[in-house]
């Protein structure tokens, strides 16, 4: 198993997000995107990201096949349905398949979550360390 610190860069392929700052969260189930505007038509999401302070973020409108409506409790303990989107990331030099749920994190320091499901079996956190990825 690979260890990886409790803040890693992380890149969505599907979105163009290129080495996004990322929160290792072992309390949260899934991965969290931050994004805004969200819209659901015909099993399609459409949202903007957005969160000029990172090079990365494009502005872009994207639009994305709805994966499911998943109940995330979120870290202010409100029961929340976020949409999820499924799509390939690159994490600690390989690639994946995963299931991200699209909110808003304007409040949270980092634009991405990463959770205990996309981490189990196969990444450790050791969280006294950061950004292992950049090694």
């Amino acid at each position: 198993m690979k260890i990886v610190g409790k803040k890693e860069l992380i890149s969505i392929i599907d979105l163009e997000l290129f080495e996004l700052d990322a929160k290792v969260d072992t309390g949260a189930d899934s991965n969290a995107l931050h994004c805004d505007d969200i819209k659901i038509e015909n099993d399609v999401v459409h949202f903007t990201l957005l969160d000029d302070i990172h090079p990365s973020y494009h502005g872009k409108r994207m639009k994305m096949p709805l994966y499911k409506l998943k109940k995330v409790r979120s870290s202010n303990g409100q029961l929340q349905i976020r949409p999820s989107i499924k799509v390939t990331v690159e994490f600690m030099g390989k690639k994946y398949k995963s299931v991200i749920t699209l909110t808003n994190r304007a409040d949270m320091k980092l634009p991405m979550l990463i959770g205990r499901r996309f981490l189990s079996e196969k990444f450790l956190v050791d969280v006294s360390k950061e950004y292992l990825s950049k090694q």
